[in-house]
C-alpha cells in the first residue's frame, strides 16, 4: 500500500488506485498525509475541507469522513503496512511509515540529489524523483487555503527540481537534453524568469544562441503584456552575458533548409521487423513460396489465410531466411487492412520506401503518383524484396509494386485478392491451420520437448482446442511455461471448459478468444490493468510513455508491464521501444476497455499534448509553440526527451496513427480543446511531408477549434490547413482559409501568429498570380514583425518579400530586404546566412554588379558546403554557372 499526493489523491494498492471517495474525503486524506505521524486538530482539518467558513454541522461531517476513511484503510489491510488512523483528543493522527507517501519520497530524493558530487548521480536521482509526479499535486481536493498552499509549495519544489536536473545535465555536457527538459516547463510557465534564464543558457551552450536570444525577447514581451514589468536581474544578466558572447543583439530562428540533391550512392534498404522467435513448421508453404518467388518477371506472391494463422510471422521468417537472395535490400510495410486504426496513405508508404532507398527527404516527389514513378524507377534494375503485410484490397497493393523484373513482392491478406491475381498474376500461397505435428512442435519450442512428449495426447488435444492457430498456441504455451507444475492435461480441461462457455455466447475465433481470456485472468494485476488499458489506446502500437499515461503509472512500471505482456505473447516488440498487439488481441482488449480506468484515455490525450510540445521544441527550436496547454491539462509522470530534430520527427511519424485517433477520441468525448491542439501537434512533420494526406486531420482540428469558439485555435489551424491545401494544388480552398486566418489571429491578440498567417496568405497569392495583392500583404507582414520585434518572424517576412521582388525583377528592392535580414542574423547561423547570400547574389547580378554577385555566391557555396547544406551549395554553384554564361 502506498499513498499518492503528486497527482490525483489516491490509495495505491496491488489491485490499482483506489479513490478515497468524495472531494472532502480526498481532502481529509491529503491533509493527514501532508502531516503524517502528527496530530492534526479538528479546526485545522475543517479549514482544509471548506473554502469558506465551515457550516455549523461541519464537525459531524468531518467525523463521518473519518469513519469512512478508516473503513477504506481496513478494507485494504492498512494495518499490515503500519498504517493506522487514530483519535487523540480533539485531533486525528495518521500513523504510518512516511516512505509510503510519494511526496515524501520525492522530497527525500531531491534532497539527496542536491548532496551528490557526481552530476550523473544527481541526474539519476532527480529523474526518479520527478517520475513520481502524475499530475498537479493534490488533484481532486477542495481549493482551500491550506491545501492550495501545500500544492503550490510542492509545485515550486518540482520546478526547482527540473531546473536542478537541467543544471546537472549541463555539468555532464548534455546541453541539448537540458534544453529539452526546460523547454516544456518554460512553455507551461512562461512568466517564471528562472526557467527562461536556465533555458537560454542551455540553448546557448547547445550551440543555439539565436534560439536563446529569441526566448529572451519572447519572455520580455510576456512580462510587459501580462504583468507590466521589465525582466528581473537573473533574466537580464543572462541576456547580457549571451550578448557579450555572441557580439549580436538580435538573432532569428533559422530558415527552412532546402533539399540536398539526389546522389548516385546505392543504399541497401532494410525495413523488415525482427525475425519471429521460435518459428516452427510451414516447410511445405515455404517451398511453395520459394517456387512462386523464383519465377522471374517481378513475381507477386499472395500469402492468405484466416486471422491468427501466422501470415505475418511466416512472411517475415521467410524474408529473413532468404536475405542472400535480395542483395538490393528488403522493404516492409504494414498496410493495416484489417486493423481498427486507419490504413496508411499510399503516398506515406511510398515516402518511407524512397527514404529507405536513399532518396533525400526533400527530394521525395510531392504527389503519390510521382513517388510511385520514382519508386518503380529506382527498383527497376535491382533485386529487392517488398513485403506488404495485412492488405485489404488489390487497389491498396498495386501502387506499391516495384518496377524491376528481379524484384519479388510478398503480400499477406485475409482475403484472396482475386483482382491482384487477375491483373498482376499474383501467385497464391494459402496458409491453413497448423497440422497436428507442427502444432505440437510449436508447443515444444516454448515448453521443451520433454514436457510435450510426456503427454502426447494432451498436446494433440491442446492443438485442436487452439484450432491450430499459432497465436492461440503461443498464448497457451506461454501460460504453461510460467506454471511448470501444471500438466498439459490440466490445461486441456481448463481451455475446453472456457471454450464451452464462449460457444454459448456465439463468440468468433473461439480458440483465440478462450486462450486470451484465460491468459488475462491469470496475469498479475498490474499487467492485467495494462492490458485492459490497451483497449483505450488510439493507435496501432505504443511506447512506454503512452502506456504509462494509459495506466497512470511511471514509464518504468509501464515497461515492466509491457514486457510481461510480451512474455505472455499478447504483445510483440516489433522495433525497439514500441509494442504492437496482434489485430485479434487488440480487438479483445477493446472489449475489455469498459473495465479500464476511465481516466486513462484523458491521461493519454494530455500525454500527447505534453510530448507534442517537447517534440516541437526539438524539431523547430526557437519557433513559437503551436499551442499553449489547456488550463486543466494534467502533466504525465514523465515527458519524452528528444535529442534533436531527427528524433522528434521520428516520434511524430511513429505516433501519427495514435495522434489521428486521439483527435477523433477527443472530439467524441467533447474535449475539443484537446482535439484542435492534437491536430496541430505534428506540424513540423507536416511541413516536411506536405503531400502525405494531412487535410482530413486538420479539418477535424478546425471543426473542434470552431466548436470551442477560440479565434487563436481557428487562426493557427486555418493557416496550416491553407498551406497544406495549397501544396495539394487546391488553391481555391486554401485561399478561403488563408484569408480568414490573419483576422482571427488579430482577434485573438497574437501578432506573431497574425504576421505568419499574413505571410502564408501572401505566398499563396503570389504563387497564383495575384502578385500586387501578395506584395501588399508581404509589406504588411514585415510591418507586423517589426512592430513586435520578433527576430525570426522579421527574417521570415523579409525573406518572402525579397523572393517576391526577385521574381518581379525588382533587384534593388530585393537587395535592400536581404541586407536588412542579414543584419538580424547571428554569426553562427551559417545556413541562414548562406540562403541570404544566394538571394543577395541574385539581386546583385540583376542590377549588374556581377563581381559582387559572384563573390556572394562563392561565399554562399563555401559556407553551405561547410555546414553540410548540400542543396545550398548546389544552388549557389548553379547560379554561379549561369552568371559565368552571361544569363
Amino acid at each position: 500500500m502506498e499513498f499518492r499526493l503528486l497527482g490525483s489523491v489516491a490509495v495505491v494498492t496491488e489491485g490499482g488506485d483506489v479513490a478515497p471517495g468524495p472531494v472532502k474525503r480526498s481532502s481529509l486524506l491529503a491533509a493527514l498525509l501532508l502531516r503524517p505521524n502528527t496530530a492534526v486538530n479538528v479546526t485545522g482539518l475543517m479549514d482544509a475541507l471548506w473554502e469558506d467558513e465551515p457550516p455549523t454541522h461541519a464537525k459531524t461531517v468531518l467525523q463521518g469522513h473519518v469513519s469512512r476513511l478508516r473503513a477504506l484503510l481496513a478494507e485494504h489491510r492498512a494495518e499490515t503496512y503500519g498504517v493506522e488512523l487514530t483519535t487523540q483528543g480533539s485531533a486525528y493522527l495518521l500513523r504510518m511509515p512516511e516512505s509510503l507517501v510519494d511526496a515524501h519520497r520525492f522530497e527525500e530524493l531531491v534532497g539527496l540529489a542536491g548532496a551528490q558530487r557526481n552530476a550523473a548521480d544527481s541526474v539519476r536521482m532527480l529523474r526518479e524523483a520527478l517520475s513520481y509526479w502524475q499530475g498537479p499535486a493534490l488533484t481532486g481536493t477542495v481549493p482551500s487555503g491550506p491545501l492550495e498552499a501545500a500544492a503550490t509549495a510542492l509545485e515550486e519544489l518540482r520546478l526547482s527540481s527540473v531546473e536542478a536536473l537541467a543544471e546537472a545535465y549541463g555539468k555532464l555536457g548534455e546541453h541539448g537534453r537540458a534544453a529539452a527538459v526546460l523547454r516544456t516547463e518554460a512553455v507551461a510557465h512562461p512568466l517564471r524568469e528562472s526557467l527562461a534564464a536556465a533555458l537560454m543558457t542551455a540553448l546557448a551552450r547547445a550551440g543555439r544562441r539565436s534560439d536563446a536570444l529569441d526566448w529572451y525577447h519572447r519572455t520580455r514581451r510576456l512580462l510587459a503584456e501580462e504583468l507590466g514589468v521589465d525582466p528581473g536581474a537573473v533574466l537580464g544578466d543572462t541576456y547580457a552575458e549571451l550578448l557579450r558572447e555572441a557580439g549580436a543583439v538580435l538573432v532569428p530562428a533559422p530558415l527552412p533548409v532546402p533539399a540536398p540533391p539526389v546522389t548516385d550512392t546505392v543504399v541497401v534498404p532494410e525495413l523488415l521487423p525482427r525475425a519471429p522467435r521460435g518459428f516452427t513448421g510451414r516447410e511445405a508453404e515455404a517451398a511453395l513460396l520459394d517456387r512462386a518467388a523464383g519465377g522471374g518477371d517481378g513475381p507477386v506472391c499472395l500469402v492468405t489465410g484466416p486471422a491468427g494463422v501466422g501470415k505475418t510471422a511466416f512472411a517475415v521468417h521467410w524474408a529473413h531466411r532468404r536475405r542472400g537472395g535480395f542483395p538490393g535490400g528488403r522493404l516492409f510495410a504494414d498496410l493495416r487492412g484489417f486493423s481498427d486504426t486507419p490504413a496508411p496513405e499510399t503516398g506515406v508508404v511510398l515516402r518511407e520506401f524512397l527514404l529507405a532507398l536513399g532518396v533525400p527527404q526533400q527530394r521525395v516527389p510531392e504527389t503519390a503518383v510521382g513517388r510511385g514513378a520514382l519508386f518503380r524507377s529506382l527498383t527497376a534494375g535491382r533485386r529487392i524484396l517488398v513485403v506488404l503485410d495485412n492488405a485489404r484490397s488489390s487497389e491498396q497493393v498495386r501502387p506499391l509494386l516495384p518496377g524491376g523484373e528481379g524484384c519479388v513482392t510478398v503480400v499477406t491478406s485475409r482475403d484472396r485478392l482475386g483482382g491482384l491475381i487477375a491483373s498482376d498474376a499474383a501467385r497464391p500461397v494459402p496458409l491453413d491451420q497448423l497440422p497436428p505435428a507442427d502444432a505440437t512442435a510449436l508447443l515444444a519450442t516454448v515448453l521443451g520437448a520433454d514436457r510435450v512428449t510426456a503427454e502426447p495426447d494432451a498436446a494433440a488435444r491442446l492443438a485442436g482446442l487452439c484450432d491450430g492457430l499459432p497465436l492461440a498456441l503461443r498464448v497457451t504455451a506461454a501460460r504453461l511455461a510460467e506454471r511448470p507444475g501444471w500438466s498439459l492435461g490440466a490445461m486441456v480441461g481448463e481451455l475446453a471448459c472456457e471454450q464451452g462457455r464462449l460457444a454459448l455466447l456465439d463468440v468468433e475465433d473461439v480458440g483465440v478468444s478462450a486462450a486470451l481470456r484465460l491468459t488475462v485472468q491469470q496475469l498479475p494485476e498490474s499487467a492485467a490493468r495494462a492490458f485492459r488499458a490497451l483497449g483505450l489506446h488510439t493507435g496501432s502500437d505504443l511506447d512506454h510513455f503512452a502506456a504509462a499515461a494509459l495506466t497512470g503509472t511511471t514509464p518504468a512500471r509501464a515497461s515492466a508491464d509491457l514486457e510481461r505482456l510480451t512474455a505472455a505473447h499478447l504483445l510483440t516488440e516489433t522495433v525497439p521501444g514500441r509494442w504492437t498487439p496482434h489485430d485479434l488481441v487488440r480487438l479483445y482488449a477493446r472489449g475489455l476497455a469498459p473495465q479500464a480506468d476511465p481516466e486513462g484515455l484523458r491521461r493519454l490525450l494530455d500525454h500527447y499534448l505534453y510530448a507534442g510540445l517537447a517534440a516541437d521544441a526539438a524539431a523547430e527550436p526557437g519557433s513559437q509553440p503551436c499551442y499553449a496547454l489547456p488550463a486543466d491539462a494534467r502533466r504525465p509522470a514523465a515527458v519524452p526527451e528528444f535529442e534533436g530534430r531527427t528524433a522528434a520527427l521520428d516520434w511524430y511519424a511513429a505516433e501519427r496513427p495514435a495522434l489521428e485517433g486521439a483527435v477523433a477520441a477527443s472530439a467524441a468525448l467533447g474535449l475539443h480543446d484537446r482535439a484542435w491542439r492534437l491536430a496541430l501537434a505534428a506540424w513540423p512533420l507536416m511541413l516536411m511531408r506536405l503531400q502525405d494526406g494531412w487535410t482530413p486531420l486538420l479539418e477535424a482540428g478546425l471543426a473542434s477549434a470552431e466548436a470551442v469558439g477560440d479565434p487563436d485555435a481557428q487562426s493557427r489551424t486555418r493557416a496550416l490547413l491553407g498551406w497544406i491545401l495549397h501544396e495539394e494544388g487546391r488553391d481555391e480552398e486554401a485561399l478561403v482559409h488563408l484569408a480568414l486566418a490573419p483576422g482571427l489571429a488579430a482577434l485573438a491578440g497574437d501578432p506573431i501568429s497574425e504576421a505568419i498567417a499574413v505571410v502564408n496568405h501572401a505566398a499563396v497569392l503570389d504563387a497564383t498570380g495575384e502578385c500586387d495583392r501578395a506584395r501588399a500583404l508581404m509589406v504588411r507582414a514585415v510591418a507586423l514583425a517589426d512592430r513586435i520585434g520578433h527576430p525570426s518572424t522579421q527574417v521570415l517576412t523579409l525573406h518572402h518579400l525579397a523572393g517576391h521582388c526577385l521574381r518581379a525583377g525588382e533587384y534593388e528592392e530585393a537587395l535592400a530586404h536581404v541586407l536588412r535580414a542579414g543584419e538580424l542574423v547571428a554569426p553562427d547561423a551559417v545556413v541562414v546566412q548562406a540562403q541570404l547570400r544566394i538571394a543577395r547574389g541574385e539581386a546583385l547580378a540583376g542590377i549588374g554588379r556581377v563581381e559582387e554577385a559572384a563573390h556572394q555566391l562563392e561565399r554562399a557555396a563555401a559556407d553551405a558546403e561547410a555546414a553540410g547544406f548540400a542543396e545550398g551549395s548546389a544552388r549557389a554553384a548553379e547560379r554561379l554557372a549561369r552568371l559565368a554564361a552571361g544569363r
